[in-house]
């Protein structure tokens, strides 16, 4: 992947990413909280917040305000300076803005989320039936799909969110591991002309080279299969105390699970899709010949 999009310069990008340090930080008052058998509803109520805040905190969502954290810790029976000071530590660093956050005005709080969990993540398994997957896209693939729902966007806006894209890839380099299963229908529609969709498969077959990416296709002809329910990734983080996260994107929102029955299943559907799916090299054979048509 080059440097420069040609549809404009990259963004300023750092691997590192408050993210992690949130869902570090949910994760432990989480820990603690079920511990002490407090419910949600009563550590809302203790800093004056929803259960549904408690939640989102938990699953490092969002920031975090030293005062809530120091009034949880309180509440679950953490009052050891010696232990309360790191976790206070934690939640102001966790506050430190991403590497996206200048392009605030282009994302949606939910995707933010999900920028820094990739931004955060060992690897991502990931099932696609409509789009090649974010990080796999070329410049004018990724337009493309950018303009199909921002039609009305300035020239400026445009090359401002496929930069954000490509730069988004710049993860892929510094280890991430994406293994994706995509519909058949992903490579046979055709989105922003058959130039950009030869350069597309092209681009697919040059990066599976790479020990990091797998991609494999899912034919039509294999019918019905597991994840008949739409798109979804699974993000695995470096942190073995950090649970799966499951991301499933809508319209104008997205759902997060990271409870281990729900990511397990989730994870279950995946392997069988990748047993019912075209082989990485069969894949490979598939693209080539898609290419020669």
């Amino acid at each position: 992947m080059s440097a420069q999009s040609t549809e404009g310069k990259l963004l300023s990008y750092s691997p590192g990413s408050p993210t992690v340090l949130r869902i570090l930080l949910g994760t432990q008052l989480r820990r603690l909280r079920t511990e002490k058998g407090i419910s949600r509803e009563d550590a809302g109520y203790s800093i004056r917040a929803s259960h549904a805040k408690i939640s989102r905190l938990e699953l490092g969502q969002v920031s975090f305000k030293q005062r809530d954290v120091a009034d949880l810790l309180t509440l679950y029976g953490v009052t050891d300076p010696e232990e309360r000071e790191p976790l206070l530590a934690l939640a102001k660093q966790a506050n430190a803005p991403g590497w996206w956050h200048q392009y605030g005005d282009l994302l949606p709080a939910w995707f933010e989320v999900y920028i820094g969990l990739e931004g955060a993540a060992a690897g991502i398994r990931t099932y696609e039936n409509q789009f090649v997957p974010g990080l796999l896209q070329t410049p004018a693939y990724a337009r493309a799909v950018i303009e199909l729902a921002h039609e009305k966007a300035a020239e400026s806006e445009l090359e401002r969110r496929v930069a954000l894209r490509m730069t988004r890839q710049k993860r892929l380099e510094s280890g991430l591991t994406i293994w994706a299963v995509i519909d058949e229908a992903v490579v046979r529609r055709t989105l922003g002309g058959s130039e950009t969709m030869r350069e597309q498969i092209a681009h697919l077959l040059e990066i599976t080279a790479e020990r990091n990416i797998t991609v494999q296709v899912m034919p039509f002809d294999r019918g019905g299969h597991a994840a008949a329910g739409g798109p979804f990734s699974i993000l695995r983080f470096p942190e073995p105390e950090l649970p799966d996260v499951v991301y499933m994107e809508q319209l104008t929102s997205a759902l997060y699970l990271d409870k281990p029955a729900d990511s397990d299943h989730y994870m279950e559907v995946m392997d069988r899709l990748s047993i019912q799916a075209e082989e990485p090299k069969a894949t490979r054979r598939f693209l080539e010949r898609l290419l020669s048509e």
